[in-house]
């Protein structure tokens, strides 16, 4: 009962909201520059710039720049749930969620760098509000979002059809960084992996088939190595493919969110439900903080 009451608490961080931040002072321009964040939804490292972290948040896109200066995105201040950036075209991010004056977004993307967005589509019984989504890095084209059921688009976020599985009580997404046709679905029970785009799943790890998995990652150059983090068993790392892991002796709290830098996988990212974000230069044995109190 205390494991599901853990569940229960991380998905109302996920989903509920929470104080605003700083309003920007001059709506005139695209980036205005914060002091914090609050209630992330969705970490990413900038395809194109590893110097810049982005922060989907309950209250719009966040970027960290350097390390040490943080900025609102745009005007927008909609809750982005769903959220990925693309693999590569500069600039292009997905999002999901819902609009700050209610309702769904549906799926809806930018083109530059988070500042306008445009709808894409309802989805299927939507607007959707996708609380997790991914785009397989090995063809972009396709992208899944988990509904209440598992969505699927071949075309880039256009069009969607429902994908029929027993797939249950999922928490996050993660496409294969190479097998366009394998993805990995963390749940209240372990992890599960399927290798036909969603159409049946399996148990990836035993080790973790009673726990909660919150997060997951996987290296984007040896996608033997992953990390992941969940109840009972906390911050982790898998170097063969995720059947066995290895607990990562860290001080970083709960972990909901964890991103590679695409460029430099030995540089990763991971953000904790009180909004500071870790960061590792060695595929994730040792952690640091890296911004945050």
């Amino acid at each position: 009962m205390e494991r599901f009451a853990f569940l229960f608490l991380i998905i109302g961080i996920l989903i509920t909201g929470c104080q605003s931040t700083d309003d920007s002072k001059n709506p005139d321009v695209s980036l205005t520059p914060v002091s914090s964040f609050s209630h992330a939804h969705g970490l990413a490292v900038d395809p194109f710039d590893e110097n810049k972290l982005y922060i989907a948040t309950h209250e719009g896109l966040f970027v960290l720049i350097d390390g040490k200066n943080l900025y609102r995105v745009g005007k927008k201040q909609d809750d982005y749930m769903g959220f990925s950036a693309h693999p590569s075209v500069m600039n292009t991010f997905y999002t999901s969620g819902h609009p700050r004056t209610g309702g769904n977004i549906g799926i809806q993307r930018s083109q530059d760098g988070g500042v306008t967005w445009q709808k894409l589509s309802d989805g299927i019984s939507g607007p959707v509000d996708f609380h997790s989504m991914t785009i397989s890095p090995a063809d972009p084209n396709l992208l899944y979002g988990w509904y209440g059921a598992l969505q699927r688009s071949q075309d880039g976020g256009k069009n969607w059809e429902l994908v029929p599985s027993d797939l249950k009580q999922v928490i996050s997404l993660t496409a294969h960084p190479k097998e366009k046709d394998t993805i990995f679905a963390t749940t209240a029970k372990g992890i599960q992996v399927s290798k036909d785009q969603g159409k049946t799943w399996g148990t990836l790890s035993e080790q973790l088939g009673s726990a909660a998995v919150i997060a997951l990652a996987v290296s984007p150059s040896d996608s033997n190595h992953m990390l992941s983090s969940s109840d009972p068993l906390g911050f982790q790392k898998s170097i063969d493919g995720g059947k066995s892991w290895q607990k990562i002796e860290q001080d970083a709290g709960v972990i909901l969110f964890i991103a590679y830098n695409p460029k430099n996988p030995n540089r990763v990212y991971a953000l904790n439900t009180e909004g500071v974000i870790y960061s590792s230069t060695d595929a994730g044995e040792h952690w640091s903080m890296f911004f945050g109190q």
